[in-house]
């Protein structure tokens, strides 16, 4: 017997308003991590120019970072939508 268990937002009170939220805080991480990578790029540059290796190895780290959460919360609604979709198919 196959059922068609999901979430039912709707019953939740102010689903509409919770989206909004996630999605501006979605919006937030963005912008804080694409400044964040400008800096740490910027960081790495001119440590490594200056013979900084300590400083330019953890600039680096925070370049890779900040790309590893632009990507992730970019692709949180994907994933989010693909989790909703394996919980509805099991």
């Amino acid at each position: 017997m196959i059922t068609d268990v999901f979430p039912n937002f709707g019953a939740v009170g102010g689903a509409g308003r919770l989206s909004d939220i996630i999605g501006a805080l979605l919006m937030f991480v963005l912008i804080t991590s694409v400044l964040l990578l400008v800096v740490s790029a910027v960081t790495w540059g001119l440590a490594a120019t200056n013979g900084h290796y300590q400083t330019a190895a953890k600039a680096r780290l925070g370049v890779w970072l900040c790309c590893g959460t632009a990507g992730l919360a970019g692709a949180c609604v994907a994933l989010v939508n693909f989790l909703l979709g394996l919980g509805a198919g099991l």
